[in-house]
C-alpha cells in the first residue's frame, strides 16, 4: 500500500469537502436532531405542571416549591401579572402567598392561600400542584411528611423517555450519513467525473483509494457521533468502553460506505441502493422503540453490534467486560464486510486494464 499517494487523496476530499452540501448536511444533522429532539419532544412530552408564584413576603414555601423535581416553578412579579399568565394558559397553575403567610402557618390561623387554575390544565396536573404544595406546607410548621411516596414503573425493567429511546436513532442516522453515505458518494462521484481512472494512472493503486475514502468517512463517522452524544447530554459511561464502542460503530460505516460506493455505478443507483438497504441497518432502533417486541431479532442485523454497546454504557454505564462480546461480533461483520469489498472492487479496475 503507498501510504503516500493515500494521503494525498485523503487531503484532497478534505480540501474539496467544505465545497460540498453532502458534507455540510453530514456535520450538521447532529445540530438539527439535538433541535427536534430536545426541542420539539422535549417539550411536548414534559408532563410536569408549569406553576407560577408571587411571593409578597419571603415564604419558605417558594423555595421548598423551587426545589420540587415535580413541578416547573416560575417566579412571578405580581398577582396580576399571575392572572394574565394563567388566563392565556402560559401557565398550567398560579399560587399567591400573602406578606405573613409563614407566621399565620405557624401560629395555626389557616391563612387564605389562592391556587388559581388555567381553563386547559389537566386534571391530573391539578392534582399534583395542590398535593406538592400541601405537602411542602409541612416545611413552612416545621414538621415532615407521614408518609414518603416512590414512584415505582409497572413493566419491566428501567423505564426510558421517549427521548432516551429515539437517541440510538439519532446516533445511528448519523453515523450512517457522515460515515457511511459521505464515502460512498464521494467513490460514486470519482467514477462519475472520471477522475478514478486519473487516479489509478498514478502510483496509487485502487486500494489506496479505498482506505483514502475509509479514513474519510471513519473519521466523520466518529467526530459526528461524539458530537450528537455530547450535545444531547449523553456523553457519559466509561469512557474506555464508549470509546472503542464508537470506535467499532464508525469503522463498520466506512466500510458499508465502500461497499455501496463499489456496487452503485452512479449517484442515482446509490440513493436507490441506500433507500432499500438502510432499513436493514436501521432496523435494531425499533427495537428500543417498542422494548417489548422479541430483543432477539435485533441481533440479525449488523448494526445491533455496535449500536447496542453505545446504549449500554450511555444508558446503564456498562463497562468494556459487558460490551466486549457484542464488540466482536461487530468486528467480525467488518472483516465479512471487508472482504465482500475487496471482490466487489474489482469490477473497478475494469475500465483502466481495458485501456
Amino acid at each position: 500500500m503507498n501510504f503516500g499517494a493515500m494521503l494525498t487523496i485523503l487531503r484532497k476530499d478534505l480540501a474539496v469537502g467544505p465545497r460540498s452540501p453532502l458534507l455540510a448536511w453530514g456535520l450538521l444533522l447532529p445540530i438539527l436532531w439535538t433541535v427536534l429532539l430536545q426541542g420539539v419532544f422535549g417539550s411536548l412530552f414534559d408532563t410536569r405542571p408549569r406553576l407560577g408564584v408571587v411571593d409578597e413576603g419571603t415564604s419558605a414555601l417558594t423555595e421548598a416549591l423551587m426545589g420540587s423535581s415535580d413541578l416547573d416553578v416560575r417566579l412571578v412579579g405580581d398577582g396580576e401579572t399571575l392572572l394574565q399568565l394563567v388566563r392565556g394558559h402560559d401557565l398550567d397553575a398560579g399560587l399567591l402567598l400573602a406578606p405573613g403567610f409563614d407566621e399565620s402557618v405557624r401560629a395555626g390561623e389557616l391563612p387564605l392561600l389562592p391556587l388559581y387554575v388555567s381553563g386547559d390544565s389537566l386534571a391530573s396536573d391539578r392534582v399534583l400542584v395542590s398535593m406538592t404544595t400541601l405537602d411542602l406546607l409541612r416545611t413552612v410548621e416545621g414538621r415532615t411528611s407521614p408518609v414518603t411516596v416512590s414512584l415505582v414503573g409497572a413493566g419491566e425493567g428501567p423505564e426510558q423517555s421517549l427521548i432516551e429511546r429515539l437517541l440510538p436513532l439519532v446516533v445511528l442516522v448519523a453515523l450512517l450519513v457522515a460515515g457511511m453515505f459521505i464515502p460512498a458518494f464521494s467513490l460514486v462521484e470519482e467514477r462519475e467525473r472520471n477522475t478514478l481512472d486519473a487516479l489509478l494512472a498514478t502510483p496509487a493503486r485502487l486500494a489506496d483509494v479505498l482506505v483514502a475514502k475509509a479514513v474519510l468517512g471513519f473519521v466523520l463517522g466518529l467526530v459526528v457521533a461524539v458530537a450528537t452524544l455530547a450535545l444531547n447530554g449523553a456523553l457519559v459511561g466509561q469512557p474506555p468502553a464508549l470509546l472503542a464502542s464508537l470506535l467499532v460503530g464508525a469503522l463498520m460505516a466506512a466500510i458499508t460506505g465502500l461497499l455501496f460506493g463499489t456496487l452503485a455505478k452512479d449517484s442515482t443507483t446509490l440513493f436507490t441502493l441506500a433507500k432499500s438497504i438502510n432499513i436493514l441497518l436501521v432496523a435494531p432502533v425499533l427495537f428500543y422503540l417498542f422494548p417489548d417486541w422479541p430483543q432477539w431479532i435485533a441481533r440479525i442485523f449488523p448494526t445491533y453490534w455496535f449500536l447496542d454497546p453505545i446504549v449500554a454504557v450511555t444508558g446503564r454505564g456498562a463497562g468494556l467486560s459487558e460490551v466486549g462480546g457484542h464488540l466482536l461480533v461487530a468486528l467480525a461483520w467488518c472483516v465479512a464486510l471487508a472482504l465482500v469489498v475487496a471482490f466487489a472492487s474489482r469490477r473497478l479496475q475494469g475500465p483502466r486494464t481495458a485501456g
